[in-house]
């Protein structure tokens, strides 16, 4: 049982500025430029994909902290629909329907404001920040303090005003988190909000995460310093043109340890995981529909279309050009996939000749060899449960690795494709695999049950990625990919 003793917050750390979760920089380029196109092509899909973004963020942040609990059911209805309290039947949830619609519609109110933040360039200060805190309580009359004896009293919430009284939390194993004295909160905001405006040019992942674990460490408030935490973080990303970040209620255990390893000065687990959450989110919004319906400008002369359609066809074109530079980089991985299945299945046959002599076989896919259209189904079927639009019209790669022992065959492919429904220079590399029985008599394939996905994430780069900084991270997402497989396929031997 070891106390959290409090200290006073930390600037950035070099060691912070060097982290580069999954070679983000890249991604936040090309979805800044495409996310320019999608608000001319799609610009009412995309505002309604935003805006289901900040409803479902309104409802785990609540989760997150146990203000309530809610079905997955329910809270799909409500995000598709909107916060509606009919929606909501007593059984779905823990507390009345009125009440978590009262507060789902407070934690919303504060992200929209979030979002008028941004819109109005309102300039980040802490009457920003105590305002979001009061909206956000605006439904909670009362939390829990400590006094000076260590007795658990209730007392009324002060909204929108720093807490007058300690709240350090005692963990299950008897250990105290102590958080920032309320005498030094009004001094260590102002730092963290002084330094935050010297972090501009920083890497936008990198400062939401320290920003977020800051905040807490100060837990500035009596309560709500988490949900307040989450929606100051998507101000910052708002800002940098990226998405809201949705921590989900199956992540709060990742969520958490990844705060306490920023205790002990090690931010790049929090820092992978928004970096994950917000390229997920980013290749959710490039698969959303085109608007059905275009306006068209018809008071331009027949003439002057056509030559502004050729003028503007030549750049597109020249663009286009640029954004299928991804292909390359697609073909390089595929590369080093080969090469590095060729290494595992070589290991892999050692370990199964004790069983049978294995057959192996190892093959390149793709454009260049007249297979992109191997594995469709299975790439678009999972790319539509993850939310997103795997894009066939585009180059696709993959590689197929085989091993045959007696009547088990495992294939793994790991598949390099483009994603959203217009091009958009960015790519996504995914793996999974089958395992397949055979018949005495004659070959024949078992049921496609035995299809499963193998990569937990999706490896993302883009047009202006460079290929030695996700090398190594590549390295470890195809091992990891690999892994599944083979203990699947090790269980069937």
């Amino acid at each position: 049982m070891t106390d959290y003793v409090w200290t006073p917050i930390e600037p950035l750390s070099d060691k912070d500025r060097a982290m580069d979760p999954v070679a983000m920089r890249p991604l936040y380029d090309s979805w800044r430029a495409s996310k320019a196109r999608l608000q001319q092509s799609s610009e009412v899909n995309l505002r309604e994909f935003i805006q289901r973004l900040v409803r479902r963020l309104s409802v785990e942040t609540g989760i997150l902290e146990r203000l309530y609990d809610l079905d997955r059911g329910t809270t799909e209805a409500l995000v598709a629909a909107g916060f509606v309290e009919d929606i909501v039947s007593r059984s779905s949830t823990d507390i009345e329907p009125s009440r978590l619609i009262d507060i789902l519609r407070d934690q919303e109110a504060a992200i929209q404001l979030v979002m008028d933040c941004v819109a109005n360039s309102r300039p980040f200060t802490k009457s920003v920040i105590h305002e979001l805190h009061a909206i956000l309580t605006r439904h909670q009359d009362t939390t829990t303090a400590i006094d000076q004896f260590g007795n658990r009293l209730e007392i009324s919430l002060l909204k929108g005003k720093f807490k007058e009284h300690p709240n350090n939390p005692r963990r299950g194993d008897g250990a105290i988190h102590e958080y920032c004295p309320p005498v030094h909160v009004d001094s260590e905001i102002d730092n963290l909000l002084t330094w935050l405006a010297e972090y501009k040019a920083e890497d936008p992942i990198i400062v939401a995460a320290w920003f977020h674990h800051r905040f807490t460490q100060i837990h500035p408030y009596q309560d709500g310093n988490g949900r307040l935490a989450r929606a100051l973080t998507t101000l910052i990303l708002l800002g940098a043109e990226l998405l809201p970040l949705v921590v989900d209620r199956d992540l709060r255990v990742e969520y958490i340890t990844a705060l306490e390893l920023a205790d002990t000065k090690d931010l790049s687990p929090l820092a992978s995981l928004f970096g994950r959450l917000e390229r997920s989110a980013i290749l959710q919004a490039l698969s959303v529909d085109a608007d059905k319906e275009i306006s068209e400008q018809r008071n331009l002369t027949t003439a002057v279309i056509a030559g502004l359609a050729d003028k503007f066809g030549k750049r597109r074109l020249e663009r286009f050009a640029e954004l299928r530079g991804v292909n390359a980089v697609a073909m390089e991985l595929r590369s080093r996939a080969h090469a590095g299945l060729t290494v595992a299945f070589n290991q892999l046959r050692i370990a199964v000749s004790a069983v049978a002599e294995p057959e192996i076989r190892i093959l390149d896919g793709g454009q260049d060899h007249n297979t992109s259209h191997w594995y469709k189904y299975e790439v678009v079927a999972s790319a539509k449960e993850a939310g997103k639009f795997a894009n066939f019209s585009e180059d696709h790669y993959f590689v197929k690795a085989s091993m045959r022992a007696e009547r088990e065959r495992l294939v793994f492919v790991t598949s390099f494709h483009h994603v959203g429904r217009e091009l958009s220079g960015i790519m996504e590399a995914t793996a999974f695999a089958t395992l397949e029985s055979f018949e005495d008599s004659e070959d024949r394939q078992s049921a496609s049950e035995n299809f499963f996905v193998c990569s937990l994430e999706p490896l993302v780069f883009t047009y202006n990625t460079n290929i030695q900084d996700i090398e190594a991270a590549f390295a470890r997402w195809l091992d990891a990919a690999l892994a599944i497989a083979v203990r699947e396929y090790g269980d069937r031997l």
